[in-house]
């Protein structure tokens, strides 16, 4: 028994204790050890590590619920927390959705470890080099990125995190899980310009700084003396990071099982919403053997599986918690959080299907490297008579949530493409799109060979994204105005 099982299991018999065998209660013990290295004018300014234990309770008690968290993990620290919970819960208003706690299920083995234990969860696809990793080994990669970039200046990040969580409740359920992952985001810059790389994994050894700098340099100097375009609509291709926005989105506004539920959502089951080449996967427990980049349980103690969203262009499934799930007459897929009552549940480890089997990270890496189109992106590009090619977007933001209709901008680089050939950089450009629309049936001109697993700024969402040649994209504006 892990550490985290044995606080969340003594955080049950207090709450029995106190509130006695009516209540029904909750425990996530979630340790985070995260490290990070950070450089800028191309040179490391920072290397700083954290490490938290935190518990988060939550009770039902007299057709009343109230949640409770703490830092402190030693036996009065504890007593207080189910003392105070416990006192909330008396002044709560009453929570007829409360859906009940999960009786005990086993976790689902690993695609990636069919051997590995159904109960604990600990051999998930856990890579203990990463979860050890050194302020020396991070530092290797900045080195690399900043050599690579042949001068320019450069800043981004290396990080490595390492989770080791538990759950249990009233009725019997107890699990536990371990995760571990790296990712490098960088840019270099010159004469105003930026170019990006970025890659997560669960593996820091798949992370090359060289590669990645290269990448970002190559792109920094094809986006110098860029030209202004007029608004319109615009054959695109949307690399990687870009495509991780919409995957971003979608998950968050579309797939979002509360959403669905109260009708706000552009989902409809069974209907062909996006062109048929279109498949979307969220697959928490890893795939075509990688390392799973999730616990294999969520906050309510449901064990995780693959869930197909879309197939084929049909819409299939969206994510629920053990609420949203109640309402829609139908299960949990395994997908609450601690804010998934109030603001939905949301897949956090989505992959858009690429037209192949994806090469090993390290090998695309690699071959992404050598100038600034993408490698996956450039036999969409040599496809494309007139149009442009996105590396990322950014300050997406949503005007209706319904039909997603998103304006956001672009940056770290856009190229005018005549030809099948790049003719020009672009300056940054402003675009309202609904996301839907532009994956819709037709719409979707082809996808890339392979799917890049994406860092992300905040939150612990994950996603991998191949390059999308999409035959519309409406650009509103440049980036001033």
């Amino acid at each position: 028994m892990s550490a985290e099982l044995g606080i969340a299991t003594r955080v049950i018999e207090l709450v029995r204790e106190v509130a006695g065998r009516a209540a029904e209660a909750e425990v996530v013990v979630r340790h985070d050890a995260q490290a990070l290295t950070r450089f800028a004018n191309s040179m490391i300014h920072q290397n700083v590590a954290d490490a938290t234990t935190g518990v988060r309770l939550r009770l039902h008690l007299d057709g009343r619920t109230a949640s409770g968290s703490t830092t402190v993990t030693d036996a009065d620290g504890l007593r207080a927390l189910v003392a105070r919970t416990v006192a909330a819960a008396a002044v709560s208003p009453p929570d007829p959705a409360w859906p009940g706690v999960i009786r005990p299920a086993a976790l689902r083995v690993s695609a990636a470890h069919p051997g590995s234990g159904e109960r604990s969860g600990l051999a998930f696809g856990f890579d203990e080099a990463t979860a050890r990793a050194t302020p020396a080994e991070r530092a290797e990669r900045v080195r690399d990125f900043v050599q690579a970039a042949g001068g320019l200046e450069t800043a981004g990040y290396c990080r490595t995190v390492y989770v080791s969580a538990a759950f249990a409740n009233t009725a019997g359920q107890a699990v536990e899980g371990r995760t571990a992952e790296a990712a490098m985001d960088g840019i270099a810059r010159v004469g105003g310009a930026d170019g990006v790389a970025r890659l997560a994994s669960c593996r820091l050894a798949d992370l090359d700084g060289a590669v990645l700098g290269a990448r970002a340099a190559a792109k920094a100097r094809a986006a110098r003396q860029p030209v202004e375009l007029p608004p319109g609509e615009y054959e695109v291709v949307l690399e990687p990071d870009a495509v991780a926005d919409l995957l971003e989105n979608l998950a968050t506004f579309g797939f979002n099982g509360k959403a669905y539920v109260q009708r706000q959502s552009f989902a409809e089951l069974g209907v062909e919403q996006f062109d048929p080449s279109v498949t979307i996967v969220d697959e928490p427990l890893g795939s075509r053997g990688e390392p799973a980049p999730g616990l294999p349980f969520d906050d309510e103690g449901t064990p995780r599986r693959s869930l197909v969203l879309v197939r084929d262009g049909v819409t299939t499934a969206v994510a629920h918690d053990r609420t949203s799930a109640a309402q829609d007459g139908t299960e949990s897929t395994g997908h609450a959080s601690a804010v998934s009552r109030s603001w939905g549940p949301q897949a956090t480890h989505v992959r858009l299907e690429a037209a192949e089997r994806p090469a090993p990270l390290a090998e695309v890496a690699e071959a992404d490297g050598a100038g600034p189109i993408a490698e996956s992106a450039r036999p969409l590009v040599a496809r494309m008579r007139r149009g442009l090619l996105v590396t990322d977007l950014w300050y997406t933001r949503v005007l209706d949530p319904k039909s997603l209709v998103v304006t956001g901008l672009t940056r770290n680089g856009v190229w005018l493409v005549e030809d099948g050939e790049i003719v020009s950089a672009v300056g940054g450009l402003r675009f309202t799109q609904s996301y839907p629309q532009a994956l819709g049936p037709g719409r979707v001109l082809g996808i890339g060979a392979e799917s890049v697993l994406l860092p992300q700024s905040w939150g612990r969402a994950r996603y991998a994204a191949p390059a999308l040649h999409l035959a519309g994209w409406n650009v509103t504006g440049n980036a001033s105005g």
